[in-house]
């Protein structure tokens, strides 16, 4: 039996400080954070693991395929999508045991892969997403605006513009901008420590940038802060999404977060811009996951061929 200790406080409230297996994923997740995975990664994998735990509640030198198979298998009601990212959760602490000599054998070498659909990204429309962005605050806010509001409107518009993850941009700090005049760039780091710069091509956008730095008073450290008076720490990507659902109501329109992603890349595909360049603009690993987009601007190009021939269809009857 694990020694009871310092754990994760939620591992301990959900699982037991007793628990096989709360002290290895407390450590596992320990290894996660000096690895410099992101919280919201760990965050994640604590939930999944948490899950998988819960259902095996025997000492991790006991693991074997099976319990994973039976894991899995109650959540044959998830979507491949969720399955997929719970077996990874278990497979990374698996492999994590093994390397620390904690299991013999990865019981996960016995476990098939979730295979997942590819469906085509669902970007916004981008007269909703300005309406949207509207609600926030103008191009040219009032002076008397709300630092809160100011930040909000800066943050999702940088997500739109940039074609980048919300998560990203709420890690985003001052020293990741460059913004000497007509070659402003910002530092992106995402996924697996991978770090790429993105052009702020948008002078709109940039003014607006400038504009937010120069009211919030910042020369250094998070770009977007939690806190009203702008003394916090980075703004949460749950905070972030909180608030984007709130102007989301407000604005009558349905947009997911990541939706502005996608629509930054369909409106440069739709462009003519090339898929490797949209590609290091995103951040994909690599371009099969990019040609996506252009697979969709197939789909709009077939919309407009069937409304046309129903069009010459009708007008030969």
């Amino acid at each position: 039996m694990v020694e009871v200790g310092t754990v994760d406080p939620v591992i301990a409230e959900q699982l037991g400080r007793s628990h096989p297996l709360a002290r290895h994923l407390d450590d596992f997740l320990t290894d996660l954070a000096n690895a410099g995975k992101s919280a919201h990664t760990r965050r994640a994998y604590r939930g999944d693991l948490i899950a998988f735990a819960a259902h095996h509640g025997e000492e991790l030198a006991e693991l074997t395929a099976a319990p994973v198979r039976a894991f899995l298998a109650e959540l044959a009601e998830l979507s491949p999508a969720s399955r997929k990212r719970k077996r990874a959760a278990v497979a990374s602490f698996t492999k994590w045991a093994v390397r620390h000599d904690l299991l013999d054998a990865n019981p996960m070498d016995r476990i098939d892969t979730v295979k997942v659909p590819k469906n085509l990204p669902r970007p916004a429309a981008a007269a909703d997403v300005a309406k949207l962005l509207a609600v926030i605050c103008s191009r040219r806010p009032r002076k008397d605006l709300p630092l809160d509001r100011l930040r909000d409107r800066v943050l999702f518009e940088t997500v739109y513009v940039c074609g980048t993850r919300a998560s990203e941009v709420c890690g985003l700090y001052v020293e990741d901008l460059d913004l000497r005049l007509d070659d402003e760039h910002v530092r992106i780091h995402g996924k697996g420590g991978s770090v790429r710069t993105v052009l702020l091509d948008d002078r709109g956008y940039v003014t607006l940038l400038k504009l937010y730095l120069a009211r919030a008073g910042y020369s250094a450290g998070p770009l977007f802060r939690a806190s009203i008076n702008g003394r916090g720490g980075p703004l949460s990507y749950d905070a972030a999404h909180h608030r984007w659902q709130n102007y989301c109501q407000a604005a009558g329109v349905e947009i997911d977060i990541h939706q502005l992603r996608h629509a930054h890349a369909t409106e440069l595909i739709n462009a003519g811009v090339s898929i490797e360049a949209v590609r290091r603009r995103l951040g994909h690993a690599s371009t099969e996951t990019t040609q996506l987009y252009a697979l969709l601007d197939d789909k709009v190009a077939d919309a407009e061929i069937r409304a046309a021939r129903r069009r010459r269809d009708q007008a030969t009857r």
